[in-house]
C-alpha cells in the first residue's frame, strides 16, 4: 500500500537516529518472549503493534507512554501527535529493526500503561456468558480466543494463573485489539476458584474430546442459560482437577477420524453454538 508524503514530524526532538537511544527502551527485543515477559508486567506496560490496534487501545481508555513510528508513516498518527500528551518518536526502518529485533512492517508501535486487573467476582457480575482458559500458554491461541469471544458474543474471559498474558504483543496483534474489548481476570485459586463461577449462577461446561461427554448441541436450555465454557491447553487439554470441578463435560462431535480442534477453533465453535439464538 502506498502512502502519501507524510507531514513533517512535530517540532522538538521526536526524531530518533540512534538505536541505543534510551527513549526507545520500551521497544527493545520485542521478539524475545522471555525477556519481554520479565520486562513488561513489572514495568506496568504493554506494546501495541499497528495503527488499528493502537487506536483500539486508545478507544478502550488505555493511556499511552509513547508511540514509535516509521518516519515514512508519520502521517498515519499525525492526528494523535497533535492531541496526546505522550511523545511520538519517529525513526527509520534500520533503527526500528535494530531496536525491536524484527522488520516492523506495520510501521507503528506504541507502549501503553497497564491497568490493574479487576477481581474475578467483578467480571462475573457483569456477564451472562463467559469463557475460561486453563494453562493456555500460547500467545497466538490466547489472542485468537479473545477475538472469537468478542465477535461471537461472550461477555468475559477468565484465566488460570499460568495462562499467557493477553496483553503480550502477539496476543494483542492476533486479537486485532479485541483483548481491550473483552473484560478479563485471573481466577484464583485454581481450580477451586471455579466454585466462585458456579456461585455466581453459571454452569461450568468443560470441553473435552471424551466420547462419553455430552454433545455440544445436546445441552439443555438450563445448561445454556448462563454458560461458563472451560477450555484447556493444546495437547494435554483440561486437567483432571478442572474436569472434576466442572458441572458438565461437553464435546464437539468430530468426523473423519479427527479427534479434536485447536483450542481457539473449539472456543469459536462453542461460542457460536451457545450464542446463535441471540
Amino acid at each position: 500500500m502506498a502512502y502519501a508524503q507524510p507531514p513533517a514530524p512535530a517540532p522538538g526532538d521526536s526524531a530518533v537516529g540512534d538505536a541505543a537511544d534510551a527513549r526507545l527502551d520500551d521497544y527493545r527485543e520485542l521478539t524475545d518472549v522471555a525477556l519481554r515477559t520479565r520486562y513488561e508486567p513489572p514495568h506496568g506496560l504493554f506494546i501495541a503493534e499497528g495503527e488499528v490496534v493502537l487506536r483500539r487501545a486508545l478507544r478502550a481508555g488505555y493511556r499511552p507512554r509513547s508511540i514509535l513510528v516509521d518516519t515514512k508513516r508519520y502521517g498515519q498518527v499525525a492526528d494523535l501527535a497533535a492531541t496526546l500528551d505522550s511523545p511520538v518518536y519517529t525513526a527509520g526502518q534500520d533503527v526500528l529493526e535494530a531496536v525491536t529485533g524484527f522488520h516492523v512492517h506495520r510501521g507503528v508501535l506504541a507502549s501503553f500503561h497497564r491497568r490493574p486487573l479487576p477481581p474475578a467476582e467483578q467480571v462475573l457480575a457483569g456477564a451472562r456468558r463467559v469463557l475460561i482458559l486453563e494453562d493456555v500458554n500460547n500467545h497466538t491461541n490466547v489472542g485468537a480466543v479473545f477475538r472469537g469471544a468478542a465477535g461471537l458474543g461472550l461477555d468475559a474471559v477468565l484465566l488460570s494463573p499460568s495462562c499467557a498474558d493477553p496483553l503480550y504483543r502477539r496476543s494483542v496483534r492476533v486479537s486485532m485489539g479485541e483483548v481491550f474489548a473483552v473484560p478479563y481476570a485471573r481466577l484464583t485459586p485454581w481450580p477451586t476458584g471455579l466454585a466462585a463461577v458456579r456461585a455466581a449462577g453459571f454452569t461450568v461446561l468443560a470441553l473435552t474430546p471424551a466420547p462419553d461427554a455430552v454433545r455440544l448441541q445436546d445441552l439443555t436450555e438450563g445448561q445454556r442459560r448462563r454458560p461458563a465454557l472451560l477450555f484447556g491447553a493444546e495437547g494435554p487439554g483440561l486437567s483432571g482437577a478442572a474436569l472434576s470441578a466442572s458441572d458438565v463435560r461437553v464435546r464437539i462431535p468430530m468426523r473423519g477420524g479427527v479427534d479434536s480442534l485447536n483450542v481457539a477453533a473449539s472456543a469459536a465453535v462453542a461460542c457460536w453454538e451457545l450464542c446463535r439464538t441471540d
